[in-house]
Parts: C-alpha cells; structure tokens; sequence
C-alpha cells in the first residue's frame, strides 16, 4: 500500500503507546555487572527530567547538538513550529497528526546512531553530568544496594537515556525510540514519545522480558502525566512534584520528596515537561541561542 495512501487505518494514540513502549523494552539492555541482582523480582523506574536531574533532559540535548551544528535553526524551527501549531489548533485529522508527530526528530535524518551515542557523551558531561538531583540518585542508589534493577523511564531519546543510565551505574534505560535502518536515522518515531500512557506500556514489556513484580515494583516521578506509571506499581513516588502531583499523592498518601529550593519549587510550573518539551525545548533552544549569534 502506498505510504499516503488515506484509507489506510492509522493508529490510534493506545495503539502507538503499546507500540513505543515495546520498541522501548526491546531497546533496553542490562550492564553486565548488574545482570544477577539479588531481589530480581523487585524494581525501580525513575522520570529523568525534574526527577533524576534538574530541567529537560531534551533540552540540553538539542543545545549541545545545535553548538555543534549537529542541524540548522531552519530545521530545528520548522519541526518545532509542525508540534506547536498542531497542539494549539487541535487538528484531528489522521494524516496531519502524523506529520506533527513525526516533524519532532526529523532533523536527526541522516545522522547516523553512532554519531548521536558519541555526541551524548560529550553533552552529559558538559550540561548534564551537574544537574543530577543528589537526594534523588541517593534513593536510587538505596534501591541498588537492595539487589533491585533500577530503570530510567523518559521521554528523551533512548540514546542519552541509557548515556545517564550507565554513567549513575543504572540498570539500563526506557526512552523514546527514534527509527534507523543500517544504522543511519530516517527521522520518524517507531510508535509515539515515551510518554504517558506509552511509560506504562514500556514497563509492563520489560516486567514481562525480566519478571518482575510490578506490586513490588517502585516509580519516582514528578509529573501527573506519569500517572499511568506510577499507579502500575505498588510503591509510586513524587519527587519535586508539580502541583496536581503533589496534591494527588497526598490524597492516595503515595510518598513525597522534594529536593528544590523554595525559589526553585515555585519556578517548577515554568521548567519545560517531558512531552511537550521534546519539542519546546528544542525551539527554545534554537531561538535562545540564535539570538545571541546576531
């Protein structure tokens, strides 16, 4: 069937949540050092952004792409103004949201995996490696030395997600995954962001791969986006969390920890979230740094 063909069905928003979070657990490894945990029915998934480090993840990834010319503002731009118009103007239509959803790393076509892995690296260290929340690598440390897996669960790019991953001394990663042939990206998503409901469908895939016990199981996050996540376990965890977060856990009496300042608790509403910042992040990083080459 031809790829515009329209009476082609297309996928509905579970179906690409069950697809991207499959595609997420297949993509997940275990470092070799972690591979016989000693409680190998319990867990931990933790949110990266606002949870395991401070701000998007995302952002600090696009930035350290764009200073290395990784793309153009032109591209960076036109992808981010495809997501932006079709959220705000609410079109329904099959085609165009398919088109919105893709645009979001079409600017990664043609690189190739490898360069990205590498890229990731040098970015971690540089913007990342310093906003890790300490309080919140401590409970994921607690959960390590209790012979527990511990996973990261984002809607970043798989690649840097599992550069956060193995630089914590984490089990592995659950990220969004981008698609590639031969190694070389074709700039659309295998499924959707791994967001939401999709960060569910990619924990039951792994719990189902590692057997795991998801009643056993712990969550950390700090969005209420994440909530599919953190009721599938039976131990869920706000971390910094925004306010209808907070005001959920504590009317389910789920733990909360919160490792910011008073000035940077009040600032959270403004920090871009994992979903729409994949793509607010990106053009506020486009703009931002286009604006001080003039």
């Amino acid at each position: 069937m031809a790829p515009n063909d329209r009476s082609r069905t297309p996928l509905n928003l579970q179906q690409r949540s069950i697809l991207a979070g499959e595609a997420a657990a297949a993509e997940a490894f275990v470092e070799s050092a972690l591979d016989y945990p000693s409680d190998p029915s319990a867990a931990a998934f933790f949110d990266v952004d606002n949870t395991i480090m401070q701000g998007a993840s995302i952002f600090h990834l696009v930035r350290g792409l764009y200073r290395r010319e990784f793309f153009t503002t032109r591209e960076l731009l036109s992808a981010g103004w495809k997501q932006a118009y079709f959220r705000i103007v609410g079109v329904e239509d099959p085609d165009h949201v398919a088109e919105a959803r893709n645009s979001a790393l079409a600017f990664i076509a043609g690189h190739t995996v490898k360069e990205l892995q590498d890229l990731g690296e040098e970015i971690f260290d540089e913007a990342m490696a310093h906003r890790i929340w300490p309080g919140t690598r401590a409970l994921a440390q607690l959960h390590l030395d209790q012979g527990q897996q511990v996973w990261l669960v984002t809607a970043a790019p798989v690649e840097i997600a599992q550069i956060i991953a193995r630089r914590l001394g984490l089990t592995g990663a659950l990220g969004t995954v981008a698609e590639s042939e031969d190694g070389v990206y074709t700039g659309k998503l295998v499924g959707d962001m791994l967001h939401g409901p999709a960060k569910a469908e990619a924990i039951k895939a792994l719990a189902a791969r590692e057997s795991l016990d998801l009643s056993r199981c712990s969550a950390y996050s700090d969005s209420y986006n994440d909530l599919p996540m953190l009721s599938l376990v039976g131990d869920p965890c706000a971390i910094n969390p925004d306010a209808k977060l907070r005001a959920y856990a504590r009317e389910k009496g789920w733990r909360i920890r919160d490792y910011r300042t008073g000035r940077k608790a009040a600032r959270a509403g403004l920090i871009v979230g994992a979903a729409a910042g994949a793509v607010t992040g990106a053009v506020a990083a486009g703009v931002s740094l286009r604006g001080r080459r003039r």
